[in-house]
C-alpha cells in the first residue's frame, strides 16, 4: 500500500543534519558507503518519528563511481551519471559563497523522505552547476570524494557555509541544532560565527561568541583511523576561503603547525560530541583528551533493511514493528520453521543473483558466508583466505562452505585494490574445494540481496579500527548471525552462541592480535563450532538466527539511535 504523504509545514526550529553523503535510493548514487547509508537511515527514522528535521548534503552528478572488475580482480572505475530531475525537485533559492575571490552561486534540489505516517523530511542537495559560475566551479559538486585536496576543500566549504546560507534562504531561521555527521561539514561554524558577530555588532571574537556557536552544534566522529580525518594546509585554506577572524584560533584548529584539521574544527565548536559505539567512544576520548566525548551506537533503518520474506513474517506475527522497533524483541517466539523458510527464500534469491551476474552456481544447501565492506587494508577482507590448505581441510572434514565477497576500493587506495586482486587469486587456489565469489559494484540494491541471503556474516577488522560497523546489524534484521572480531558494535551485540560468535585469539580478547592469530581463531570457530552446528544441529543454528533477529534487530536500529540523539544531543 502506498504511503499517504502528509504536507509537512516548514519547521523553523528543525534539527539540521549535515553529511557529505546521504544514501536514499539505489538509483541515486549519492553515497559511497557506510557513512552515507547511515545518514539515509537517520533521515528515514526522523520521518518515521516525525522529528522536525532537515538534511543537507552535496549533489554528486557523477556519483562516487561504478565498479567494474576484470577477470584478474583489477578494479575499473567508471562515472555513474544519473537523471537528477527524475528524483529531485529544484528549489528557487540561490545563495553565494566566495572561493578564491570568485563568487560561486549555489542552488538546492529537494528530496522528500516519507515516514510510516506520511510525515516528510526534506533532504537538500547543494549544486554548483549553474551557468553563471566559472567553469571550474560548476564541477565542484560533481564527484563524491573526487579530485585532489583543493577540490575537497572547496566542496567542504560549499557544504558547510553554503549549506547554512541555503537553510536561511529557505526560511530555517532558528535551527535548534546543527548536527555535523563527520568533520566534512565543519566549515558551517564559520557561517554561524559570522552570524553571531553580525548580530552583536562585534569586531573581535570573544568567549561568549564561541559559546553561543557551540550551543548550536553536535558533532559525530566516525573513525578512529587518523587517515580518516580531513586535513588541509592553512596556506591553501587562506587562499581558497580568504581572511576570517576564526583563523586567530589556529592553535586549537590544527593538530600540527600550519595544517587545519577538520575534526579539530568540529570538536572546538560543538557542545555535544559522540563516537558511534561504546568502544569507539573510549577510543575517541583517548584520541581527543581535551574534549568530552560521549557515545551513541549506530543503528540501521529496520523497515528498509529487512528483506521481504522477513517483513511478511514480522507483519503476520508482530504488527506494528515498523512503528515500534523495540517490539522486534518478540521475534524470540517466532516458529523456527517460519524463520528457516523465510531465510531459504532470501538465499534462493542470492543464488539466482550470483548465477545471473557472475555465471557461477552456488549450492543453496551449502553454508554460505558473506563479507561486504569497503575494500581497504584495516577491514582485512582477505583474513579468512590467509591459509588455503587449512580452509580446504576444514571443508573436507567439518563440512562444505562457500564465501561471497563484495566491496569497492577508493580510486586512490592502491592497497585496497590489491586486496581485491588477492581475493581473486585466492579464489582460484581454493577451487573446487571452497567456492569464492566476488560481486562487483556493491550498493544498496546488492546489499539487499547479499546480506539476507547468506547463512553467516563475517567481519574481520583490525582492532581497534572498527568504529561501529552496520552491515552486521542489517544481517541481524534478517536472522543472519555474525562471526566477528570483538570490535565496534559487536562488543555490544555479540552474545556467544546466542546472536553469533566472536573471533577471539586466546588471551587477546580486548587487545590487538596478529593477523595470523586472528585467522587461526577464525578457522577454529568455523571448524569446531559453526560448521558442525549448521549441518548436524540445524535446530540450534536456527534458534541462534532467531535470537540475532530478536535481540540485535530490536536494539541496533536508527529508531533507538535517533531517540538517543534527541535526549542526549538535540533537546538539552
Amino acid at each position: 500500500m502506498a504511503k499517504r504523504r502528509v504536507k509537512t509545514p516548514l519547521q523553523p526550529e528543525s534539527i539540521a543534519y549535515f553529511s557529505m553523503e546521504i544514501g536514499l535510493q539505489a538509483d541515486m548514487p549519492t553515497y559511497s558507503g557506510g557513512l552515507g547509508i547511515l545518514a539515509g537511515d537517520t533521515v528515514r527514522s526522523a520521518a518515521d518519528l516525525q522529528v522536525p528535521f532537515v538534511a543537507v548534503t552535496l549533489l554528486p552528478r557523477k556519483g562516487y563511481f561504478h565498479q567494474r572488475l576484470e577477470p584478474s580482480g583489477n578494479q575499473i572505475e567508471e562515472p555513474e551519471s544519473w537523471k537528477v530531475a527524475r528524483h529531485l525537485k529544484a528549489c528557487r533559492a540561490r545563495v553565494r559563497v566566495m572561493i578564491e575571490k570568485r563568487e560561486v552561486a549555489i542552488r538546492a534540489w529537494q528530496y522528500d523522505a516519507v515516514g510510516t505516517t506520511g510525515f516528510t523530511v526534506p533532504v537538500l542537495f547543494l549544486d554548483t552547476d549553474l551557468p553563471e559560475n566559472d567553469r571550474r566551479d560548476r564541477r565542484l559538486t560533481d564527484h563524491l570524494y573526487g579530485g585532489d585536496a583543493h577540490y575537497r576543500l572547496c566542496q567542504e566549504y560549499v557544504l558547510g557555509v553554503g549549506g547554512v546560507r541555503m537553510l536561511r534562504a529557505l526560511g530555517y531561521d532558528q535551527v535548534r541544532r546543527f548536527h555535523l555527521n563527520e568533520g566534512h561539514a565543519a566549515f558551517l561554524v564559520l557561517q554561524l560565527l559570522d552570524e553571531e558577530l553580525d548580530r552583536t555588532g562585534a569586531r573581535t571574537i570573544k568567549a561568549v561568541h564561541l559559546e553561543r556557536v557551540r550551543r548550536q552544534c553536535v558533532f559525530t566522529t566516525h573513525t578512529p583511523v587518523p587517515a580518516g580525518h580531513d586535513r588541509f594546509p592553512m596556506a591553501t585554506v587562506r587562499k581558497v576561503i580568504g581572511r576570517h577572524r576564526i583563523w586567530k584560533l589556529e592553535e586549537e584548529l590544527c593538530d600540527k603547525p600550519g595544517t587545519l584539521n577538520m575534526t579539530y574544527l568540529a570538536l572546538t565548536f560543538s557542545q555535544y560530541i559522540n563516537g558511534v559505539s561504546r568502544q569507539h567512544g573510549k577510543t575517541s576520548r583517548k584520541m581527543f583528551r581535551s574534549h568530552s566525548v560521549d557515545s551513541i551506537t549506530n543503528g540501521v533503518h529496520a523497515a528498509t533493511w529487512t528483506a521481504a520474506p522477513f517483513r511478511k513474517l514480522l507483519d503476520r506475527h508482530l504488527p506494528g514493528w515498523r512503528q515500534d522497533n523495540v517490539s522486534i524483541r518478540y521475534a524470540a517466539s517466532l516458529p523456527e520453521k517460519d524463520i528457516w523458510e523465510a531465510h531459504a527464500t532470501c538465499k534462493s534469491r542470492l543464488v539466482n543473483y550470483v548465477a545471473r551476474h557472475r555465471g557461477v552456481r552456488l549450492d543453496p544447501n551449502v553454508l554460505t558466508i558473506g563479507f561486504a565492506r569497503r575494500a581497504t587494508a584495516y577491514k582485512r577482507a582477505d583474513l579468512v583466505l590467509r591459509n588455503a590448505s587449512r580452509l580446504k581441510n576444514i571443508a573436507a572434514k567439518a563440512g562444505a562452505f562457500q564465501i561471497v565477497f563484495a566491496g569497492k576500493a577508493h580510486p586512490k587506495d592502491a592497497s585496497g585494490k590489491q586486496l581485491i586482486r588477492q581475493i581473486f587469486k585466492a579464489a582460484e587456489r581454493l577451487e573446487p574445494d571452497v567456492r569464492v565469489v566476488y560481486l562487483p559494484n556493491y550498493d544498496i540494491e546488492l546489499a539487499k540481496v547479499l546480506i539476507p541471503g547468506v547463512d553467516l556474516w563475517l567481519n574481520t577488522p583490525q582492532r581497534p579500527h572498527e568504529a561501529s560497523g552496520t552491515s552486521g546489524m542489517k544481517a541481524a534484521l534478517n536472522a543472519v548471525p555474525s562471526l566477528s572480531i570483538l570490535d565496534g558494535w559487536w562488543i555490544e551485540g555479540g552474545v556467544e552462541d546466542l546472536t553469533g560468535w566472536a573471533i577471539e585469539p586466546a588471551g587477546k580478547t580486548r587487545k590487538a592480535a596478529s593477523a595470523s592469530k586472528d585467522a587461526r581463531a577464525l578457522y577454529d570457530k568455523l571448524e569446531k563450532t559453526i560448521i558442525p552446528m549448521y549441518y548436524a544441529d540445524r535446530d540450534r543454528y536456527v534458534r541462534i538466527m532467531r535470537s540475532a533477529l530478536a535481540l540485535n534487530g530490536s536494539y541496533f536500529n536508527t529508531q533507538r539511535m535517533l531517540q538517543e540523539y534527541l535526549y542526549k544531543a538535540y533537546l538539552p
